[in-house]
């Protein structure tokens, strides 16, 4: 026989919700220090890939040391000119030459919108109300 929805949802969510003074600050204790844990894991992470790509990785065919950051470059570019887009992407990022989309607002008059459409679609503007008189 197949379940209700409602027992699925059975004591779900009842641990942190609407608790107030004390017990929503000790939830929210546990909350912090689990954002913090998290935080800090991610800055190590970051801290070890930085020491690898500085750190001499392997060396080349002529007896050359290759720093981490050099090894993953030329394993991108040999990626790449497979035929890969995910490393011409890396490459051209990392380059700096990522495109940047800039959308640029203003306040424009409506004549100017309409003048801007009828070009864009070919048609004449219409005339202002001003000019009908």
């Amino acid at each position: 026989m197949p379940r209700k929805k409602e027992d699925n949802f059975k004591g779900k969510g009842k641990a942190t919700q609407f608790q107030a003074g004390q017990e929503q600050a000790k939830i929210a204790k546990k909350g912090g220090i689990a954002s913090g844990k998290a935080r800090r894991e991610k800055a190590d992470l970051k801290k070890q890939i930085q020491i690898f790509l500085e750190s001499e990785a392997t060396t080349d065919k002529n007896g050359n040391p290759l720093t981490g950051a050099e090894l993953m470059v030329k394993v991108a570019v040999k990626e790449m000119t497979k035929g890969s887009p995910k490393f011409w992407e890396l490459l051209r990022d990392t380059g700096g030459f990522k495109p940047v989309d800039k959308v640029v607002m203003a306040e424009v008059d409506q004549d100017v919108i309409d003048e801007v459409e009828a070009m864009v679609l070919g048609t004449e503007k219409k005339n202002d109300k001003k000019n009908e008189t």
